[in-house]
């Protein structure tokens, strides 16, 4: 297989087959980038790529459960195959679970939904590690959402704090501090966190996720991805942020 020239930036992202990890790797791809397309269903991952090769964008699809340490390692090992070092990884892949409240929900689906959001991010990120670190500027994005923040979550004008379920917003207020902990502890590669939405305004980008209900684009929804996405080598980490600014714990 051919390298990946040593001039060309390189991305993996993860769930990337469709919606908010598909429109990024659009993007950045457009831009000159070599993006890793990760997909859990690999049919889909390679139809998706092949959209995006077919508007020019070199995209390679990767199958990739973020679930399992055997298909994380056999992704890391195709990565490899390309390129020695990784510029970026989007850890973009999670699941909403299923909105259970707190008083009716069942660990299994606790677990399924945190092996996802937090567990999987955690799972590819050391994968990766040894590749971002060869690179001149690596960075981490992780896809985060309004309701991780504690300071979102209570304020009663928020319409998440009506929404009792418990699975989804407890994983990505862990998979904040999971990011948080990185950044101090491996200062020479960024980790910062996107949310698609804009808390301020209280909208949210149509995804799947939300049967394409959100206000947002998918384009604009990406915006706070591309921006830690293309950071600057003075860049931040460690952050938090919508397309609109910081966004507070």
């Amino acid at each position: 297989m051919s390298m990946t020239s040593a001039n060309t930036t390189t991305v993996l992202i993860t769930g990337a087959n469709k919606g908010l990890g598909l429109e990024a790797a659009r993007r950045l791809g457009v831009r000159g980038w070599t993006v890793f397309l990760g997909s859990r269903d690999e049919s889909r991952g390679r139809a998706a790529a092949e959209g995006l090769i077919a508007e020019g964008i070199h995209a390679v699809p990767v199958s990739l459960d973020v679930t399992s340490d055997e298909s994380v390692a056999a992704a890391e090992k195709l990565v490899r195959q390309h390129t020695d070092s990784l510029d970026v990884l989007i850890n973009n892949a999670g699941t909403p679970g299923r909105g259970t409240a707190p008083a009716e929900v069942s660990i299994d689906e606790i677990h399924a939904v945190y092996d996802t959001n937090v567990y999987g991010p955690i799972r590819v990120t050391n994968a990766l590690i040894p590749l971002l670190r060869a690179a001149a500027n690596p960075r981490v994005v992780m896809i985060s959402s309004a309701g991780s923040s504690f300071s979102v979550v209570t304020d009663p004008d928020q319409p998440i704090s009506r929404i009792h379920e418990l699975g989804y917003s407890s994983s990505k207020a862990a998979l904040n501090m999971v990011t948080v902990r990185y950044a101090q502890a491996l200062p020479d590669i960024k980790f910062n966190l996107a949310t698609p939405g804009e808390i301020a305004n209280r909208k949210f980008a149509a995804t799947d996720m939300n049967n394409n209900t959100g206000a947002l684009t998918v384009t604009e929804g990406t915006d706070s991805i591309l921006e830690l996405a293309t950071l600057d080598p003075d860049g931040p980490t460690g952050t938090f942020i919508d397309r609109l600014g910081p966004v507070a714990w």
